[in-house]
């Protein structure tokens, strides 16, 4: 089939998004996850915080009971209108031991060189497949909650340093990453200070307060990234206020936010 320019015409992506949010453990990812529109939790570890209402399908065991989820929630009628899968580090074991099941492989490890993680992006690949699914098809938004760990990253030119990273193996944060609308570094700040203890020796000691920040661009301290024109590069927000201060960078053309939900 010819194309002719007189094919051109005017897109704009109006998906809904997918974000990845990051950040240690107990920082409230989860909380913050769980206040976006009608949540469903597909929970891979049992983390979700004490007082939090949510719709959920249990502990999913492996890798086919969280596609099956997913299934479920491509072909029937519900009015959810976002997906949550917490987290992805426990989900990349369920991952690998798929990947095993395919290859007849006792671990990850078996055929060597890096070849059983290189398999496992297949297996990724067909999860953000069934993610992509549900936001093409049912409107839905998808969120990944991951950890966060310090590794040492090696910057081309400059000197290595230490940085808060996916806590998972480089190629399905890799995969997350590109895939990603959206990463989201939940944390706080901290101030190092020096406390004179005398004999003229120094003591550095780390202070900071209890204020939650969501962090949207890269620093050389954590990975982030967005895809909206306008949004900031830290947002401040009060706990179960989280979803209200992100909503008019990545829902521009929604509703007003009121209550920290959107309007329907």
């Amino acid at each position: 089939m010819a194309i002719s320019l007189a094919d051109l015409k005017s897109t704009r992506n109006e998906l809904p998004p997918r974000l990845l949010f990051h950040g240690v453990a107990g920082i409230g990812k989860t909380s913050l996850a769980a206040e976006f529109p009608n949540p469903v939790l597909l929970d891979t570890e049992e983390g979700t915080p004490a007082g939090i209402d949510m719709a959920t399908f249990g502990l999913l065991t492996s890798y086919q009971a969280v596609t099956d989820a997913m299934g479920a929630l491509a072909q029937e009628d519900h009015e959810f209108q976002t997906v949550i899968l917490d987290s992805s580090d426990a989900f990349e074991q369920h991952v690998w031991r798929e990947t095993c099941v395919r290859n007849s492989w006792k671990s990850i490890e078996d055929p060597g060189y890096g070849k059983g993680y290189l398999a496992a992006d297949a297996v990724w690949n067909e999860f953000m497949a069934g993610c992509d699914y549900l936001r093409r098809e049912r409107g839905m938004t998808v969120i990944v909650i991951a950890h966060s760990e310090v590794k040492q990253f090696d910057e081309p030119g400059k000197s290595p340093y230490s940085r808060y990273d996916l806590r998972m193996h480089k190629r399905g944060a890799a995969i997350l990453t590109d895939r990603c609308d959206y990463i989201l570094f939940v944390g706080g700040k901290t101030e190092i200070k020096e406390v004179d203890v005398g004999f003229n020796k120094k003591h550095a000691h780390a202070e900071g307060g209890g204020a939650r920040y969501i962090f949207a661009d890269a620093r050389p301290a954590f990975i982030a990234k967005n895809r909206s024109l306008n949004m900031p590069a830290q947002i401040l927000y009060k706990k179960g206020e989280g979803f209200k201060a992100l909503a008019p960078h990545i829902f521009p053309n929604a509703p007003a936010v009121a209550d920290g939900k959107a309007a329907a």
